[in-house]
């Protein structure tokens, strides 16, 4: 539930990179190469579900939901850092790197002005 008018507009900032992480994380799959001996439905499963589960919540606009947004997405920030510094580098999870914080930030940014009003 969206409590003010601003809120909406963090609220389709915070979907939009929602988006953009899965998209990254999707691509990063295949990307420069998918890995070997490893069922691509499997990597896809493991990267996309825990996001995948709240989108629901996220699209709502729920405030509960993007607590456990921000709670999920500190994985995939932590991995995607240590792959970028394994990795020298690598343009995907510097992207990735990029992307999460961004995701988090407005994530709560998005909390911080959708507080209800207390009357």
């Amino acid at each position: 539930m969206l409590h003010n008018p601003k809120a909406r507009q963090t609220a389709r900032a915070t979907q939009f990179l929602y988006l953009a992480v899965l998209a990254t994380l999707l691509l990063t799959t295949f990307y420069p190469a998918p890995v070997e001996g490893v069922s691509i439905a499997l990597m896809l499963s493991v990267k996309l579900i825990p996001l995948l589960a709240l989108a629901v919540l996220v699209f709502r606009g729920n405030n509960r939901g993007y607590i456990w947004l921000a709670f999920v997405v500190i994985f995939y920030f932590t991995q995607a850092v240590v792959t970028a510094w394994l990795s020298q580098g690598a343009p995907g999870p510097v992207t990735l790197t990029i992307l999460t914080f961004l995701l988090f930030t407005m994530a709560m940014v998005h909390l911080k002005v959708n507080r209800p009003i207390s009357g």
